[in-house]
């Protein structure tokens, strides 16, 4: 196996050099603010999940320079909010066609720096230009009795999409008639972001992108009475940490949060099309929001369950998403790649030890011996699929989402044990129910806190038109999608949806 000419580091980050020579120089990466690139920051270095490939990262701002960063932001979103929509439109359209234009480099960015298939990559930048021009033919009626913030959107977003979520948003905020503020995600995925925001900048729309440490930068990014709006994916705990700075500010926010997302099994017989959901559920290694570790199965239909899911996991495949056997090959078509770091393999790997330990049952444990590594390559980053029944209550993996390939497996007797192992985690994205009967399956769902609920087949975060949010403590604020997300950041008449303090409120589904 070797790296498929043309794919390697050195020639990825050499072209990003020769398309956006202001944003990259030879030994660091550049911060964005004002209209400049600018050398504040103390660069540092990373390493690819890939195969441990040394790369550029994330050039670390002080809180100083991160509060100018924000002045200047909000300057240029007292010029933008005035601009017309048709005005605005041209300049993200115009911005759209350049990063198609260069929709592989970003693509394979991804794969080097978050460890994305090279399909599930591309599909990334597409859903972002996708995502985009469809606000971008839509969003007028969605502004109508609507005006812009009174200061720029803050955009925290964890490394896992970073076009898809972080740049989509960022786009679409802009042509709500805000400036947009993102901020690299310190794990991964910052020269991607480099690029694209070097190509975004070229059409004029009033982007920054700055890097550094989240609680150092806080004060300027999410406190700041200069901030208008904060958009913020991640986990539960830093979502915690941000919510409480919120508090009383009466600042608009997004806080996307993680929840334990289950799909219940309930006097259910197609078990075929089961097998191909739990297969589907691996991509990308479960490494996202909307990803299904938790299968709720009726007792009595655990060994029926079994002979479908025990095959569809053994048919994963998995490895360095860019070896081939000749320099001819395509790419592989791989179910997943490596996680996000070696860090996350060995908590995960000790998480499922812990649980063994505690009385977890192990269903099925992968190998990396059998998967499409490099030669002699380091696999630290790769964790192969595992699957546990019953994990205790004290073990993290009862209530909380992995975000791995870590499956685990609860058995119930009756509807009430069902709707309860599936509300372990006091609320999450999406849920599904695999079950024979619709009418069943919708009195379930009913009682679910997910903020999506399938029958018989996934949920996902969803494009365009679709509503996105969660409920319990999986969503703080304002919820996304279709006109929801253009009226999260903008202001108007009556409030938005989503879930406050003081109130909740969902938008009809």
């Amino acid at each position: 196996m070797i790296v498929k000419p043309g794919t390697e580091w050195e020639s990825v980050f050499a072209r990003c050099r020769s398309v956006a020579p202001e944003a990259f120089e030879s030994d660091r990466l550049l911060n964005f603010w004002g209209g400049r690139w600018r050398q504040e920051g103390v660069p540092t270095e990373t390493t690819s999940p890939l195969d441990g490939t040394v790369l550029i990262g994330p050039p670390r701002l002080g809180l100083a320079d991160a509060k100018r960063a924000v002045r200047a932001s909000l300057n240029e979103h007292r010029t933008w909010c005035a601009a017309s929509l048709a005005e605005r439109k041209r300049r993200v359209l115009a911005a759209l066609d350049e990063l198609a234009e260069h929709r592989d480099l970003l693509a394979l960015l991804l794969v080097w720096e978050i460890g994305k298939t090279w399909r599930s990559a591309k599909a990334d930048v597409d859903r972002c230009l996708d995502g985009v021009r469809w606000y971008a033919e839509e969003i007028d009626d969605m502004l109508i009795d609507r005006r812009p913030l009174p200061g720029p959107v803050s955009n925290i977003a964890s490394w896992n999409y970073p076009m898809s979520v972080l740049m989509h948003a960022v786009l679409v905020q802009a042509l709500a008639g805000n400036a947009a503020i993102a901020k690299a995600p310190t794990d991964g995925g910052v020269n991607c972001l480099t690029l694209a925001t070097a190509l975004v900048a070229r059409h004029g729309l009033p982007v920054t992108l700055v890097s550094g440490s989240g609680a150092e930068l806080s004060e300027a990014l999410v406190t700041s009475p200069m901030i208008g709006c904060l958009s913020f994916v991640g986990g539960r705990s830093s979502g915690g940490e941000v919510a409480a700075r919120l508090v009383d500010s009466g600042k608009q926010h997004i806080l996307e949060q993680e929840g334990l997302n289950c799909w219940g099994v309930w006097e259910f017989s197609d078990w075929p099309l089961l097998a191909r959901h739990v297969r589907a559920s691996f991509e990308y290694g479960k490494q996202r929001c909307t990803a299904y570790p938790r299968y709720v199965v009726q007792r009595s239909l655990f060994d029926d369950f079994l002979a479908a899911y025990l095959p569809a996991v053994r048919e994963l495949t998995f490895g360095h998403p860019l070896a081939v056997a000749d320099p001819a090959d395509p790419l592989p078509e791989l179910d997943f790649g490596p996680l996000i770091n070696d860090v996350k393999v060995k908590e995960l790997r000790d998480t499922v030890d812990d649980a063994i330990g505690r009385g977890a049952v192990p269903l099925f444990r992968g190998s990396l011996e059998e998967s499409r590594f490099l030669p002699g390559q380091d696999t630290a980053a790769y964790l192969a699929p595992v699957s546990l029944l019953n994990p205790p209550p004290s073990s993290p993996l009862h209530h909380a989402e992995p975000f791995g390939p870590v499956d685990t497996v609860v058995l119930v007797d009756t509807e009430a044990e069902l709707l309860a192992a599936m509300n372990a985690s006091n609320g999450s994205l999406v849920a599904s129910l695999a079950c024979d009967d619709e009418t069943t399956a919708r009195r379930l769902a009913a009682y679910l806190q997910a903020f999506k609920v399938g029958v018989n087949r996934p949920r996902s975060r969803g494009d365009r038109a679709e509503y996105f949010g969660g409920r319990g403590a999986s969503w703080r604020g304002a919820f996304v999608g279709g006109e929801l997300l253009v009226h999260a950041v903008t202001e108007g008449e009556g409030p938005v949806y989503g879930h406050f303090p003081t109130s909740t409120r969902y938008p009809p589904t």
